[in-house]
């Protein structure tokens, strides 16, 4: 009997007769037609002795004196030995007194058959029981991690409004949008966050941003616009930061919520660029020129908007996001700059300051004019960090800040062209800054 451990192969044949046939005749045939044909060592009488073939299975049906039926023959041959020995069955031209026709259907690789199987069962097995085993080593300490996360999360005032352990204490808070980036923000151990729940900004979160410095930090969606020009209007925030477009802050990594906060924007420029009204502008910017006026030497001393994160960052929290050092409102005018009347330049960049006109936008020119680059204002900071090139004037579509003033005199800049001039504590004397109203 042939052993189905070792079969390889089974070779699928239908069989017809001009006649009624039945079982032991059609493998009398199979035997005796092929007996010396295709030599000894292929003898099938051999072959089945010594286990190498197994059993023939054959099923006939009789009908209107006609007969078909199918014949299956396992082997546990090579291939070649296989198809030889397939062949053989179809030279096969008489049944007892019957003419018959044998054709082979096909080969079936009984191997092939088992690796399915063992792929459909692999599949199972990863589907129910690995989803049972303990977490790997680095899932295991992000898991107590995050506990201990949740741990430190709490609540603020009667509304229970989510916040990081440090909101209280601190002179510099973080307002984002909800518990998860909060809880995403104590990850990397930022822990001076908190929420404000949507773009009803509970009074609770206004109250609290008259005493701190404040940065608006909110998804980069229409949802977080329309959180920020919320908080523009009914809070005293300082400084705006976005995240990355698409993204929200719960997704974000610790390098990108970084970069984020690197990239914030003086509320005065956000001023312009969410479009809030001059009233509601007016009154904000007295309210934190107070605010800044009244606790700067506390803030810029040991406590900074973000507290330092476990994992050390390339460059230090107090870097990135310490409030500037503010110097009394009478000295900032006696130090601003004298801005050099608009006709004196601006007939030389018309073209490109009409041009921008609402678009958010900066524009970098070179000695002639012409334009070198041109990017988002939220993003001038970063891309004149990035310019080794021959830049000579920067016209824009925003608040020229100190900060914008600073990298431009670092890279050599000669015109600074900007819709309005914000508070400008010092300003070189090689760079022409200038304010246009048709921005």
């Amino acid at each position: 009997m042939q052993n189905s451990d070792t079969t390889k192969y089974i070779i699928h044949a239908k069989i017809k007769a001009d006649g009624v046939i039945e079982r032991p005749d059609v493998i009398g045939a199979i035997f005796g037609q092929t007996e010396g044909l295709i030599g000894a060592d292929l003898d099938l009488r051999e072959l089945q002795k010594s286990g190498r073939i197994g059993r023939l299975e054959v099923n006939i049906k009789s009908n209107m004196g006609k007969s078909m039926g199918t014949i299956d023959i396992p082997s546990s041959l090579d291939k070649v030995e296989t198809a030889v020995l397939a062949a053989s069955l179809e030279t096969i031209d008489r049944i007892g007194p019957c003419i018959a026709n044998i054709g082979i259907v096909k080969i079936e690789d009984v191997r092939s058959s088992k690796r399915k199987k063992v792929i459909e069962r692999a599949k199972q097995i990863m589907s129910e029981m690995f989803d049972e085993m303990l977490p790997e080593s680095q899932e295991i300490t992000d898991e107590v991690r995050q506990s201990l996360r949740i741990e430190e999360i709490m609540n603020y005032g009667k509304d229970n409004i989510p916040m990081g352990p440090n909101v209280v204490d601190s002179d510099a808070i973080i307002v984002v949008e909800g518990r998860a980036d909060v809880l995403n923000l104590l990850r990397y151990g930022i822990k001076n966050a908190i929420a404000v729940g949507g773009t009803n900004v509970p009074q609770p979160v206004a109250d609290l941003c008259k005493k701190k410095t404040v940065t608006a930090f909110t998804d980069g969606d229409r949802g977080g616009e329309l959180i920020i020009k919320e908080l523009l209007q009914v809070a005293d925030v300082d400084f705006v930061a976005r995240a990355p477009d698409g993204k929200g802050v719960e997704e974000l990594v610790q390098k990108e919520i970084l970069k984020s906060l690197r990239q914030k924007i003086p509320v005065e420029q956000a001023f312009d660029y969410y479009q809030v009204s001059k009233k509601r502008r007016f009154a904000i910017m007295d309210a934190t020129r107070k605010k800044l006026g009244g606790k700067s030497e506390r803030a810029s001393s040991h406590e900074t908007e973000i507290e330092q994160p476990e994992e050390e960052p390339e460059q230090p929290i107090d870097q990135i996001v310490e409030p500037e050092k503010q110097k009394p409102i009478r000295e900032v005018v006696e130090e601003a700059p004298k801005v050099v009347p608009k006709e004196v330049k601006q007939n030389v960049f018309q073209e490109h300051i009409n041009q921008l006109s609402g678009s958010l936008s900066a524009r970098m020119l070179d000695e002639s004019n012409n334009i070198i680059l041109e990017v988002p204002v939220r993003d001038l900071a970063t891309a004149l960090k990035d310019m080794n090139g021959n830049i000579t004037s920067v016209v824009f579509d925003g608040v020229i800040t100190q900060r914008i003033v600073d990298i431009a005199s670092d890279k050599g800049i000669v015109n600074l062209v900007g819709a309005k001039i914000g508070n400008l504590v010092k300003t070189p004397t090689s760079i022409h800054i200038e304010a246009s109203t048709a921005l």
